[in-house]
């Protein structure tokens, strides 16, 4: 989508009312009329997760967000945040932008881009990141390789030429972030099976225990927090975050879609697999009506989509440079391939990981998995 009347101004505007916001939501499905691989999110799920109300990010988040017009039509969209837990973690100033969308056109991307550098550079920030939507556990990354898929749920998408206008807006790469495919009839390698006889006795895979939910979400939270604390532009997960997340999902998947791996009895490794949202969603174009929520309801629950994710899997820092480390990350991969085949599903996404994650890479690698998605964390200073 480009514009051809070069000659037109570019003007943003804030979103300062719910009539904003719905066009802020909605734009999207202008930016990819003519992709037919793209899937439009939810809008009631992008209202709530933009809702102070709805979204306990807001409790230690600041933000702004803008639309970019040229006569009189939406163009482009942007949010700028800053996170006191990324200064508290990393003891930097470090703001982020994010949920950029635009039209073919350089100065949107210049606009919409300085639009929110001089919101961050007024409230003290020394550099920007993103994009992040609107956290770094949210939505993360643009894409730059890979458009030719459809996203998976709880993961971005773009167009090919956004990293260009990007860069040419004086961003450079911080990182990228891999999602990887795998055939969910993967075989067992010798080495993993070597690992998990070796380590049997000690280790004990089980699923979620629902009638011990908030202090199985806590043990989560927890198992991730430490697991994940060395990446790279790391932020906790709030206990009020990993809550709301916990009870959504809680509605959504089976009890054996959260699988524990506990090493003499305490919790050391968790995998979480998700039905893709976005395969069961495919045709209803962001909007759900009674009739829409019962297909939806019946596709996730009943009938299970033929793709999956898995967005969250950590083990703990004490394993993760040992051989039992390994042992855990197998354990509960076997464990979630055997769940997720159950219901249904034969391929999955394993995402994201990080491009210098060499052990991560290594496991999942051996399982015949492959990097098919390429999304890039950008950096730019103030």
């Amino acid at each position: 989508m480009a514009v051809s009347e070069q000659s037109s101004s570019v003007t943003i505007t804030p979103i300062a009312s719910t009539r904003d916001l719905k066009r802020f939501i909605r734009l999207p499905h202008a930016i990819y009329a003519d992709r037919k691989e793209w899937r439009a999110p939810l809008h009631i799920e992008r209202r709530m997760h933009l809702s102070a109300k709805h979204n306990p990010a807001f409790e230690h988040l600041d933000w702004q967000a803008w639309m970019a017009w040229i006569d009189g039509r939406p163009v482009g969209r942007i949010t700028a945040q800053i996170d006191p837990l990324r200064e508290r973690e990393h003891g930097d100033r470090v703001g982020y932008f994010g949920m950029l969308e635009a039209i073919d056109d350089p100065r949107v991307f210049a606009g919409l881009l300085a639009t929110a550098e001089t919101w961050l550079a007024e409230r003290g920030m020394d550099a920007v990141h993103g994009p992040f939507n609107l956290t770094i556990n949210d939505e993360c990354g643009l894409l730059v390789d890979g458009f030719d898929t459809p996203p998976m749920m709880m993961m971005g998408h773009g167009r090919d030429y956004y990293a260009p206008h990007v860069e040419a807006e004086g961003y450079s790469k911080a990182v990228d972030t891999l999602a990887y495919w795998v055939d969910l009839a993967f075989e067992h390698p010798k080495a993993m099976q070597r690992l998990l006889a070796r380590y049997q006795s000690r280790m004990r895979i089980r699923p979620i225990d629902r009638s011990r939910y908030t202090e199985e979400l806590d043990t989560l939270r927890d198992i991730f927090n430490d697991a994940w604390a060395n990446n790279w532009g790391f932020v906790p997960f709030t206990e009020a975050e990993f809550r709301d997340m916990g009870n959504t999902l809680k509605l959504l998947i089976a009890d054996d879609l959260v699988q524990i791996a506990e090493v003499n009895g305490t919790p050391a490794a968790f995998i979480v697999g998700l039905p893709n949202l976005n395969e069961a969603a495919r045709d209803l174009d962001g909007r759900l009506s009674p009739v829409a929520v019962a297909k939806l309801l019946w596709r996730l629950k009943v009938r299970f989509p033929k793709t999956s994710r898995v967005p969250l899997m950590g083990v703990r820092q004490a394993y993760q440079d040992g051989p039992l480390g390994a042992a855990l990350a197998f354990g509960v991969i076997a464990a979630m391939q055997t769940s997720l085949r159950k219901h249904g599903a034969t391929g999955c996404e394993l995402s994201w990981i990080l491009e210098d994650n060499k052990g991560m890479r290594d496991i999942i690698e051996r399982l015949g998995a492959s990097a098919y998605k390429t999304y890039r964390i950008y950096r730019k200073a103030l």
